[in-house]
């Protein structure tokens, strides 16, 4: 059973559940969640030109409005970049160009971009887009404007754009991340809108466009709400935009929007039977019989499976030779999908990877896992990271301090870091924003959790890189809490059975020298995470030293631990601030690690100094949190080289 919440949309929707959950939010007045995501099994439906009821709500809806999708493997596609200089407006508080009175989503405002002429009248529109200063997209606009710098509300972006359409062929406006809630126009036609910061979503367009002269319309919300994920309360900078790439997607009239390509997960993992690929592709508007063809050249796989009456085309065929993905080796190989006039060219890693007891297996081989958490924060020039220049700059940190792995924290990052970690054999811990205290008990707030969780495994499930799921961060212990995230994690299992699920927890007991982690949540994770600041926040450093850990009987990531150091500040190992008391801080935190038989993974807080507003003593935070291994301009702190000489030979913590 699945209590109070309701059950989210599935991974590959039938036609009925796809048609109900894909209709535009127009005419609603605003964002409705029970509308975004609708239970499987629990409603009774129909659509007619004005109404939607579900589950006893009648919801108006506009059934002229183009269905909205959400496309995998968007960068493997060849797109119109919309990228580039867009005009934006600030549409101050209370944002009268978006919002009605009653917080409802206008109709009439500026999303229409009415072109009015400034210089004649009468008219009643106080907006004018022609004549507003441009900014790039992607990109946070808190860091290219010194006016918004800590500006959270409502601002509105503008681009003008020709396009020649292919005949008989299909377009979407697709964005790959916007914080935190968007409203899309495309040439005046209220298109869709989408919650969550960090996600891509996807707009049906192909109806609205013209040769020339289209205009699209942005509205972004950073606002912080409480009944959003994450919640009001973050120790992160909150950068609002379109923070990455927007383009057009043209696909033909059936298209393949979804796959799953992955080793088959036996029972109990071989070398020597580990060459069965299984999944599927789904294709839109394809007829139930449809031919789709997988292709993997280099492992002597071409198999052809038929789409059922969903679009669904499962299949399961063995490859002559298959070398796995790992660390050491980040085999990727050229996948071929293609149905009808659609193809998709990806490169997608073969691995598994489970738990067996407190052991983390990678292709039945025990690892240890040597990394780092980050922010999705661009070294050096700081903002919002979403260029392949950012990119690059931190894979050049995590190779210099010899890593295998990376906590994405605390939402999931751009695509390029998934698909740089592929090539470089980065193992990855990706999660949701779901952040410390958020409204547990309400039921659209879960459905709000799980429409991000779809979100993210869909788009990444095809990366080997990711080897684990995170439900959450640092929540509190209470029984709704606890009952909402041990729902959440069966269904990240549910959406994708072949990784562990993971969290990281807070708050053990302690008594003396005595540390207990007796969070009920462990039991509904494969991998714990602990988050702890021994030498920091709680004690002095050499206490550590004294301190016994009783943990569940699972492999323990060290998911957070560390201390704060101003690059340049130096002093006594017991000095706050200076890099020597950072270093006596985790030289002890080893001692203590070493002493607990579970743990199979260091993930230090943070890589690199990020900037977060509370932050707020002077001369040394700055508003920014100083845990970092790095400066923010990619300095290297003294803890930078205990930790990469520690990683090199293996000093801390055992595999097994």
């Amino acid at each position: 059973m699945r209590g109070i919440y309701p059950a989210p949309l599935p991974l590959i929707p039938s036609p009925l559940n796809r048609a109900i959950y894909l209709i535009s939010n127009e005419g609603r007045g605003g964002m409705s969640n029970v509308s975004r995501i609708l239970p499987k099994a629990s409603f009774t439906w129909r659509v007619s030109s004005a109404l939607l009821v579900f589950c006893g709500l009648v919801l108006p809806v506009c059934a002229q409005q183009p269905l909205k999708t959400l496309l995998v493997g968007v960068d493997r596609r060849s797109v119109t970049s919309l990228d580039g200089d867009w005009h934006y407006l600030v549409d101050q508080p209370p944002a009268k160009g978006l919002y009605k009175p009653d917080g409802t989503v206008k109709e009439d405002g500026y999303g229409l971009n009415t072109h009015p002429n400034i210089s004649s009248g009468p008219h009643n529109d106080e907006y004018d887009f022609a004549t507003a200063p441009t900014m790039k997209v992607p990109g946070d606009w808190n860091t290219q404007d010194p006016a918004l710098f800590r500006f959270e509300g409502v601002v509105w972006f503008e681009r003008d754009f020709d396009f020649q359409a292919k005949a008989g062929a299909r377009t979407f406006l697709h964005i790959g991340a916007a914080n935190y809630k968007s409203f899309v126009w495309m040439n005046g036609k209220h298109v869709c809108d989408h919650e969550g910061g960090f996600t891509p979503f996807d707009c049906e367009v192909t109806a609205i466009l013209k040769p020339t002269q289209n205009s699209v319309v942005i509205a972004v919300d950073s606002t912080r709400m409480v009944d959003g994920i994450p919640s009001v309360s973050i120790d992160w900078f909150n950068y609002g935009g379109l923070n990455r790439d927007v383009s057009l997607v043209t696909v033909p009239p059936a298209f393949i929007d979804d796959y799953d390509v992955h080793l088959k997960k036996e029972a109990t993992f071989s070398s020597v039977n580990a060459n069965t690929l299984t999944g599927y592709v789904h294709v839109v508007g394809a007829a139930a019989g449809t031919n789709v063809t997988v292709s993997v050249p280099e492992a002597g796989v071409r198999t052809t499976a038929k789409t059922d009456g969903d679009g669904k085309a499962a299949f399961e065929v063995k490859a002559s030779k298959l070398e796995l993905w790992s660390h050491e080796t980040p085999k990727l190989y050229k996948v071929e999908l293609a149905s009808g006039e659609d193809r998709i060219d990806e490169e997608i890693g073969f691995r598994d990877i489970r738990v067996d007891g407190t052991r983390i297996l990678l292709n039945g081989k025990a690892i240890f896992l040597q990394g780092a958490n980050m922010h999705a924060e661009a070294p050096i020039r700081t903002g919002r990271a979403y260029s392949d220049e950012d990119v690059k700059n931190i894979f050049g940190f995590l190779k210099d301090l010899n890593a295998n792995f990376v906590r994405l924290a605390h939402y999931p990052h751009d695509e390029r870091m998934e698909r740089m970690a592929d090539k470089q054999g980065i193992m990855i811990w990706s999660e949701i924003p779901l952040w410390q205290h958020i409204s547990f008990e309400k039921p659209e707030v879960y459905a709000k959790a799980t429409f991000m969780l779809n979100e993210m495994i869909r788009r990444d499930r095809n990366k080997a890189s990711v080897i684990l799921w995170s439900v959450s961060n640092e929540t509190p212990n209470n029984p709704t809490r606890t009952k909402f995230l041990t729902d959440l994690a069966n269904e990240a299992r549910r959406l994708d059975a072949t990784r562990p699920i993971t969290s990281a927890l807070i708050g053990p007991h302690a008594k003396g020298d005595q540390i207990v982690q007796d969070d009920p949540l462990a039991n509904a994770l494969d991998v714990v995470g602990q988050n702890e600041y021994v030498g920091w926040y709680e004690g002095t450093p050499d206490e550590a030293d004294k301190l016994h850990w009783t943990m569940p009987n699972k492999p323990i990531l060290m998911s957070e631990f560390g201390a704060e150091a101003k690059f340049g500040d130096h002093g006594g190992r017991n000095d706050r601030w200076a890099e020597e008391q950072q270093v006596n801080v985790y030289e002890h935190q080893f001692v203590m690690i070493n002493k607990i038989p579970q743990v199979r993974g260091l993930v230090p807080w943070v890589l690199m100094d990020f900037r977060s507003p509370g932050r707020n003593i002077p001369k040394l935070q700055d508003g920014f949190n100083r845990k970092g291994l790095f400066s923010e301009k990619g300095e290297k702190k003294q803890a930078f080289y205990l930790f990469q000489k520690t990683y090199k030979e293996r000093l801390v913590g055992k595999a097994e």
